[in-house]
């Protein structure tokens, strides 16, 4: 058993009459790499919206070692400083270079000095390649470049857990693979990761659990061989058939 950092208890959300998410449970260990998959529409972004306060949940806890983050007077920049999130569409600011985008954060939020800044910055655009791009405005470069810089930004923060919502579905083919491997380095170095993806082959060969939503809910957790090889509900067999025709 791992060290626990993160627990949501009975989390629901609600768009008006419209529940999102009914009573969601499930915990994040140190280094667990945690892949939810399902079908669009079954509440696997906003739960990771959710869980990085970008959505106010509409009842239950999100637990933060042990802290309910979801409760009033929370810290929300401070918070994020420790759950990164690396977004579907980026999320860059056009009006800076890329080495801009990763300090910007570190200075505001961490008071972290110009200096100290771009070398945590440069750290990371190393790590993912792209330290030859750093004057470059984010209009300069490709979509898989965008995504593997906006994956630098959040680790230049040092967080504790990094949420990925859909990383690779706002890319064109040959640039996916760019990211899934810097991100499959990240988990093999021990990142704690939970990962909203359509990538099946991501969720089986790096996750070590997988959470399959339906609905609103978690239908079927597991490690990868169980979902994968043993899927006990008739649901998921459905949706991981439907992936494998594909």
């Amino acid at each position: 058993m791992g060290e626990l950092i993160l627990q949501v208890k009975h989390l629901s959300k609600s768009f008006g009459k419209n529940q999102v998410l009914k009573d969601i449970d499930f915990q994040v260990n140190k280094g667990d790499v945690t892949s939810i998959i399902g079908a669009s529409g079954s509440g696997k972004s906003t739960l990771l919206r959710c869980i990085n306060l970008l959505e106010t949940p509409s009842g239950g806890e999100i637990l933060y070692r042990g802290n309910n983050v979801a409760g009033r007077g929370v810290n929300a920049a401070q918070y994020r400083s420790h759950v990164g999130m690396v977004f579907q569409s980026f999320n860059l600011f056009n009006n800076m270079t890329v080495l801009e985008n990763c300090m910007v954060g570190q200075i505001k939020v961490l008071k972290r000095s110009k200096q100290a800044a771009r070398e945590q910055a440069m750290k990371y655009l190393e790590k993912v390649g792209m330290a030859p791009y750093i004057n470059a405005k984010p209009r300069q470069i490709s979509g898989g470049q965008k995504q593997r810089v906006a994956i630098a930004r959040a680790l230049a923060m040092d967080p504790e857990i990094l949420l990925f919502d859909e990383p690779t579905s706002a890319l064109d083919p040959e640039m996916v693979g760019e990211v899934l491997n810097v991100m499959q380095e990240l988990a093999e170095e021990g990142m704690t990761m939970l990962v909203v993806t359509h990538e099946m082959a991501f969720a089986r060969d790096v996750s070590n659990r997988v959470v399959y939503m339906n609905g609103g809910v978690i239908c079927e957790e597991g490690t990868p061989e169980e979902l994968f090889g043993n899927p006990k509900k008739q649901e998921t067999k459905d949706f991981l058939a439907r992936f494998r025709k594909n």
